[in-house]
């Protein structure tokens, strides 16, 4: 295998978490018994461009199915993230009635309903049927394609080119990521920006974050492999902002490499801190195995002892990275009695591998666990909020990410 941006061949792997199913391949109850598709979920780090990748295996549409079962507004403070983001780059970049503006992944129209309810034209393009009919239901336009070069081009034609190209958590799903990046750059008007959030690498190796990998998720980015990629594609990174989403993230702002807008001072700030954690250091990625193996382990030894001590434990929200979690340290159901999710569309169903039943967060009232085990851990200050109910029967909040403790 080469690496997916620069081609030189990838020999180092960072992290093996032997084979799970898509994290996202739900099951309803007449497929338990039916065969399940797994893969290999092992990620390799190039020394070149230091770009951390997933093992080749599949295209993008055997993970984005029709049936996509992630819903972007079941989180609040995500959905109220959103909001904030549309109303500081409506002011940043003065966009208004004359603007166009491109959410690549839009989801389920989480985002662009604040531009719609603005009058600032805007389009989503989302692969996804389940989403996207939720977008178009609330009267965000949706096209339903994978983005790419071809793509842009059709837009560009069509004079749908965009001043603001969002992409929020889409950098890092996607198979070709030079073709993606290929297609932002034909898509951006002259003076346009482009701003994408992502999962920020070193706060994954920082945190032993290693339940944010998944077979969606292709790439695992720094800021300095993702100046390389926009270099390569005729744009550039000129600011950058640290977020505390999904575990710690970066904003990145790009343009075209003539653009007359200077480099801000946050992007140097950030790439010394990530030289200075190791992450173009090969030592860093082959240490991070043991780490891993470590959370895992201390999961299940807290999981069996609490089992025999007649404890009850459920797991609140049927995430991606629980589902990671849950596959990697081999927990069922008589380790994790159910899992609490509040997204319609995963409730009555299986979580993929493990096929712990998925149910409305109204079970913990009537079931009244001892433990729930919040896997979402990124949002669990929100979850032991809403949940505060838990407390009042003695029930206990746990997490396991970046160490097992109590919330």
């Amino acid at each position: 295998m080469n690496c997916r941006h620069c081609a030189h061949a990838l020999e180092h792997v960072f992290l093996d978490l032997g084979f799970a199913p898509p994290s996202n391949a739900y099951l309803t109850a007449d497929k338990l018994n039916q065969p399940e598709r797994h893969f290999p979920l092992r990620l390799f780090v190039c020394a070149h461009c230091w770009l951390v990748q997933t093992d080749d295996y599949a295209d993008a549409g055997e993970l984005f199915d029709s049936d996509y079962a992630y819903f972007s507004s079941t989180s609040r403070s995500w959905v109220e993230h959103a909001a904030a983001y549309s109303q500081m780059i409506t002011k940043r970049l003065a966009l208004g009635a004359h603007s166009h503006v491109i959410e690549i992944a839009a989801n389920d129209g989480y985002l662009l309903k604040n531009f719609v309810a603005a009058g600032i034209p805007c389009l989503g393009i989302e692969p996804t049927d389940s989403t996207a009919n939720a977008a178009e239901a609330i009267g965000v336009p949706v096209l339903r394609e994978f983005f790419g070069a071809a793509l842009a081009s059709t837009l560009v034609e069509q004079g749908r080119a965009a001043d603001l190209v969002i992409g929020n958590n889409v950098f890092a799903h996607v198979p070709d990521i030079n073709d993606f990046t290929a297609g932002m750059k034909r898509v951006l008007k002259p003076g346009g920006t482009i701003t994408l959030e992502f999962p920020h690498l070193m706060r994954l190796v920082e945190q032993t974050q290693f339940d944010t990998v998944y077979h969606e998720h292709f790439s695992y980015l720094s800021l300095h492999t993702t100046c390389s990629i926009f270099a390569a594609a005729g744009l550039r990174v000129f600011d950058v902002q640290e977020l505390p989403t999904h575990g710690g993230s970066l904003r990145i702002y790009g343009c075209h490499e003539d653009d007359a807008r200077s480099q801000s001072a946050a992007v140097l700030s950030v790439l010394e801190a990530e030289a200075q954690s190791g992450l173009r250091d090969l030592a860093t990625y082959s240490a991070f195995q043991a780490r891993a193996d470590a959370v895992k382990d201390a999961l299940l030894v807290f999981l069996i002892e609490h089992k025999r001590q007649g404890k009850r434990v459920a797991a609140y929200g049927a995430a991606a990275k629980g589902n990671t979690l849950l596959n990697y340290a081999g927990v069922k159901k008589d380790l994790v009695s159910f899992i609490c999710d509040a997204a319609p569309s995963k409730q009555g169903k299986f979580t993929p591998g493990a096929h712990i039943p998925i149910v409305a967060p109204s079970m913990l009232d009537s079931e009244k666990p001892d433990i729930v085990l919040i896997l979402p851990w990124n949002i669990a200050a929100e979850v032991t909020t809403q949940l505060s109910s838990v407390r009042a029967w003695g029930g206990r909040f746990f997490a396991a990410i970046p160490e097992m403790r109590e919330l």
